[in-house]
């Protein structure tokens, strides 16, 4: 799910914070639509311009360097709150390389890295990071969300990780600060934690104070501390599971824990195809993200003319790329689209021009009765070499997922690298769309 690290990097355009949501946005829709739209892309113009110039400035030295940083990585605004969850980014799949002359680590105030503010704890007692230094014991922060693709991708080796370090002095923490407002949610998360297996604490920290208090603004983001309560590594996004072990491994022997028995994975994650530069980007529905620098997600002039109203769509087929496109009736809320109306026949859809290997989207549903959600590509349904890990098929071989819980579906994983037309299509007043994110390797999410 790649996103454009420079037209993404700066603060929200027209918004400051989700309570002040309809003062803020009141002024802008009241102009009139035409001039809502020059003004929008002549802002992203000028901005775009401004960040090449900030992205070069900390190119040529920064708190990180080029080596060392993260890849087509999306920057919490530094105007904004980063307690705002729909601030927040999510880094890529490009794996950083190992830097040869990595820029030294920050050093944190005593305490600063440390729990704040956390809702309910899964999976262990309520403790302090502090507390497991008494106990001789090595942190690893991981902050995630459980809808967020590159989390998930993550969780295979902090598994292995968990299974290879747990009993000599290796504690990971899960600190989960949530994207949507659904994942907010303790039930949603739990069951978020036991379909991946996972077995280590995880924090909810709903009000972003820990996320705050480390200074993060990465999605997934790993933070290894040592004994004295300082950094000994971390890491922003996928990738560099290796050079991760080795920080672990290195910062365990430190503290005195005999690691040389245990093997070191082996597994890497692929180098960054150049494919991926092609690869569709991350769509939101909702209009808070549509309203930002890396908008405008939304393809169709009438989603823009007012906040929270349900308006008719109408597909005439012709695609931009990194859009979508409605049709039927549909409300635009601030995280997602909401199918706006119960029909019989899948009359309305969304679709978009898909370029990748593989499509999931995040669904929430409104209502509490499950529904099914309806698949094509390139106007037929999808095959079983095509079909992501949640599609189903009815009598009539149709592909289609249900939708029974909010979390993310993975619903498309083509044999191949290629570009299609994608829709989705469900008969539910239930059906709202928060994000679509792809991918270009084997595995779907």
């Amino acid at each position: 799910m790649p996103r454009n690290p420079i037209a993404t990097n700066s603060p929200y355009i027209f918004k400051t914070a989700r309570k002040k949501l309809p003062g803020n946005y009141r002024i802008f829709y009241q102009l009139p639509t035409t001039l809502r739209m020059k003004l929008q892309k002549s802002f992203l113009t000028w901005s775009l311009i401004a960040a090449i110039t900030a992205l070069a400035a900390v190119a040529c030295g920064g708190e990180l360097d080029p080596a060392n940083a993260p890849t087509q990585v999306v920057v919490a605004p530094d105007s904004t709150s980063a307690t705002l969850a729909s601030d927040a980014p999510r880094v890529t799949n490009t794996p950083a390389p190992k830097p040869t002359n990595p820029s030294p680590l920050p050093t944190y105030p005593k305490g600063k890295l440390e729990v704040y503010e956390i809702d309910a704890w899964i999976n262990s007692e309520e403790f302090k990071i502090a507390d497991k230094f008494a106990e001789n014991q090595v942190v690893l922060v991981d902050f995630w969300t459980y809808t967020c693709v590159n989390c998930l991708r993550t969780l295979p080796f902090l598994r292995e990780w968990q299974a290879k370090y747990a009993d000599h002095g290796l504690t990971i923490l899960g600190v989960h600060t949530p994207e949507f407002d659904f994942e907010k949610d303790a039930e949603n998360v739990k069951a978020a934690i036991e379909r991946e297996n996972i077995e280590w604490a995880v924090a909810l920290d709903n009000d972003y104070g820990t996320w705050n208090s480390f200074g993060n603004r990465y999605w997934p983001a790993k933070y290894l501390i040592g004994l004295d309560g300082q950094l000994t590594y971390r890491h922003f996004g996928e990738g560099s599971y290796v050079e991760t072990e080795l920080a672990i491994r290195e910062t365990l022997t430190e503290a005195g824990w005999d690691v040389s028995d245990i093997p070191i994975g082996s597994t890497n994650s692929a180098n960054r195809d150049p494919v991926a530069d092609r690869m569709t980007r991350e769509l939101y529905g909702g209009y808070e993200r549509n309203y930002t620098q890396s908008g405008l997600y939304a393809g169709q002039e009438q989603y823009y003319i007012e906040p929270d109203s349900t308006r008719e769509y109408v597909d005439d087929g012709n695609y931009t790329p990194q859009q979508w496109y409605l049709q039927g009736k549909w409300m635009n809320g601030p995280e997602s689209i909401i199918h706006a109306r119960k029909t019989s026949n899948l009359e309305d859809h969304i679709a978009f021009q898909f370029v990748g290997r593989s499509a999931n989207v995040v669904v929430n549903p409104t209502g509490t009765e499950p529904f099914n959600v309806y698949v094509e590509i390139d106007d037929r349904p999808l095959t079983a070499d095509e079909a992501g890990m949640d599609i189903l098929f009815d009598n009539e071989g149709r592909s289609y997922f249900s939708v029974n819980e909010p979390r993310l579906y993975a619903f498309l994983e083509t044999p191949e690298f290629g570009e299609h037309i994608v829709k989705l299509a469900s008969d539910s007043d239930d059906f709202a769309i928060f994000a679509f994110t792809f991918g270009i390797n084997e595995g779907g999410i």
